[in-house]
């Protein structure tokens, strides 16, 4: 596996596998890999003769009250294991290759509506900072495409709205979320959880469940639903951010005779922020 730093030198490398006729696959992470990442990998390795993996934590997306100095950084137990899954590439920018003339004055990609309700609600700024470091690595990597975790749902989302709007010739791959075997969903931030919060994290997967079975018995009355949902979490210890039932295609608030919503929830755990979601089809009705 090739491990590059710079711009240039990716370029070149990329440009021999292109006149190869080679396809690129691109799966672009915070790093503090797990079993999730490495789920993307494989599915990238499915669809390409070339995988590119970068590494970058990105301090645009980080609120001024959030993780971004404690955030889990382990670049050479990455690095193994992306070379174990058969990574052709890892690209470790620093901050200064992504954002030569600093943060604060780079051009932005807005994604508007989508990247301000959720999360976005919560985490005002952070989707604009998401878009925009994808933005500028599809660039960079130019990829034919790109895989993501359906656990950030929203941010597979935007990022797909972004991709059509900005007419890049990038194919979106979403991935099924790895779970732990209690359901919860594989994330880099667990590893923040105490170990009685630990215990409790689960309630989160089990809370979408509920929830979703009610749907597929035929209920629709999404407000009542989503107090429910929030009321479990609270019950479990876990203090609830949002729970919301929303067209899976583009985060609408749900409606009845929608036939897939996607059930999204996040909440405070102790210093870990969970998010999660379940996706339902259901019998399109009047």
């Amino acid at each position: 596996m090739l491990m590059v730093h710079e711009i240039a030198p990716l370029r070149e490398q990329l440009q021999h596998w292109r006149q190869a006729g080679e396809r690129i696959a691109f799966v672009p992470t915070m790093g503090n890999l797990h079993a999730g990442h490495l789920r993307l990998v494989a599915e990238a390795r499915g669809r390409a003769e070339r995988v590119v993996v970068s590494i970058f934590v990105n301090p645009l997306q980080f609120g001024p009250t959030e993780d971004l100095a404690a955030y889990p950084r382990t670049p050479a137990e990455d690095a193994a294991a992306l070379e174990q899954a058969g990574a052709d590439l890892l690209f470790l920018p620093e901050e200064q290759t992504i954002y030569p003339h600093g943060r604060e004055a780079v051009s932005q990609v807005v994604v508007p509506q989508l990247g301000e309700m959720l999360c976005g609600a919560s985490r005002p700024g952070h989707f604009v900072g998401v878009s925009t470091v994808v933005c500028k690595l599809f660039n960079m990597v130019q990829p034919d495409l790109a895989c993501f975790g359906q656990k950030d749902y929203q941010q597979l989302t935007i990022l797909r709205r972004m991709v059509r709007d900005l007419d890049l010739p990038v194919e979106m791959v979403g991935v099924e979320t790895v779970r732990e075997a209690d359901g919860l969903a594989m994330s880099s931030r667990n590893g923040y959880l105490s170990c009685e919060d630990r215990q409790r994290a689960p309630a989160l997967y089990q809370s979408l469940q509920r929830v979703a079975q009610a749907l597929q018995d035929g209920r629709r009355d999404f407000a009542a639903l989503e107090a429910q949902g929030s009321e479990l979490l609270s019950a479990a210890g876990l203090n609830p951010d949002y729970f919301s039932i929303r067209a899976a295609d583009d985060l609408r608030p749900a409606e009845a005779g929608m036939a897939q919503l996607v059930i999204l929830a996040a909440a405070q755990l102790g210093r870990a922020r969970l998010i999660d979601n379940l996706t339902v089809s259901l019998s399109p009705t009047t």
